[in-house]
């Protein structure tokens, strides 16, 4: 008896997603090598350029697309929840209540700033969401956290990575002679640079120009930092569950607080605990590290770069006004609660 057609099963649609999967992990790892050379650019950036530029050159391949969406959406959420292993809840507790207001504030500010300043602009939504989350929490991680529960679009986030990596390589050069001038102590540029710089590699490569306690006090106040991604991926979930909602019925709870999410704070308290050996530290960072970047080439992959370009100034203004936003709050911040 013949099987009716329907959808692919078991070994056969785990052998459907090889060619996507395995021309995405070898972008990938070229791009994270580059990243580990350039970490200033890092790999997500080569990633989607990557992807992009193969992407074109191989043009339609639908034997690509399975493999290349379950990079995008699976991977992506791995990737997540390897981060939460590298978060301590103890440490994040003590730092983060010392600069709450200044974190809370600056945060609170781009929200806002990136709904006003990007329907103004008219900046599309999806890119509009993507670059305020990118400036306001932690860069292309945060980028890849929100995508991954709001269903945005490959060009969404090709456009705001592009984005939060012109303002990295900008922040890289200006923080450390602008903490100079305005003569930051070590703390303080520390966490002026963890709550105004968009990505860690950027945060780690402004501060190990200004010093060692800097660069130790920046890193943390970044993965503290990076905490914010839970509460607004939740609220992101939540809407567009309550959305969809409307018109299929009653949300499941898996909508509202997609598992990974869960799991990202499992691992988080795991890492509290202990349970994770000193030695794993550096390969989880480093893993996680290839899979965000896997993830991003995958979206690189199947983002026609006519759409990039067609997206204009518009996201890049946008982007340049929240950066300038969160720096210049920061400092206010900063010295309106004596860290300055």
């Amino acid at each position: 008896m013949t099987r009716p057609p329907g959808r692919l099963r078991g070994p056969v649609r785990r052998a459907g997603l090889v060619p996507g999967l395995s021309v995405a992990a070898g972008l990938g790892l070229i791009a994270h090598l580059l990243g580990a050379q350039v970490p200033v650019v890092g790999g997500p950036v080569f990633g989607i350029l990557l992807g992009v530029v193969a992407g074109a050159a191989l043009g339609e391949r639908p034997a690509l697309a399975p493999g290349t969406a379950f990079a995008a959406k699976k991977v992506l959420q791995a990737a997540v929840v390897l981060l939460g292993l590298r978060l301590s809840l103890g440490q994040v507790a003590r730092i983060g209540w010392e600069t709450l207001p200044v974190m809370l504030g600056t945060l609170a500010l781009a929200l806002i700033a990136g709904a006003v300043i990007g329907r103004w602009l008219g900046v599309p939504e999806q890119i509009r969401t993507l670059v305020t989350v990118g400036t306001g929490i932690c860069g292309a991680s945060a980028i890849a956290t929100v995508s991954a529960v709001t269903g945005a679009t490959g060009v969404a986030v090709a456009v705001s990575v592009a984005v939060i990596f012109a303002y990295n390589a900008l922040a890289v050069l200006i923080f450390p002679l602008a903490g100079h001038a305005l003569g930051l102590s070590q703390e303080g540029f520390g966490l002026w640079a963890g709550t105004a710089i968009n990505d860690t590699s950027s945060v780690v490569a402004a501060a190990t120009v200004y010093g060692a306690v800097a660069t130790s006090t920046a890193v943390v106040v970044k993965l503290t930092r990076t905490l914010m991604i839970i509460p607004i991926a939740v609220g992101h979930s939540v809407a567009r569950a309550r959305r969809e909602g409307s018109t299929h019925g009653r949300p499941r709870w898996t909508q509202l607080i997609p598992p990974f999410l869960v799991l990202f704070l499992v691992a988080a308290a795991v890492n509290s605990a202990g349970l994770v050996p000193e030695g794993w530290s550096d390969p989880v960072r480093q893993l996680a590290a290839y899979l965000t970047t896997v993830a991003l080439t995958a979206i690189g992959l199947g983002t026609p770069v006519r759409a990039v370009r067609e997206a204009g100034w518009r996201p890049l203004a946008l982007g340049g006004l929240l950066w300038v936003l969160v720096a210049v709050s920061s400092l206010l911040l900063m010295r309106l609660t004596g860290h300055w």
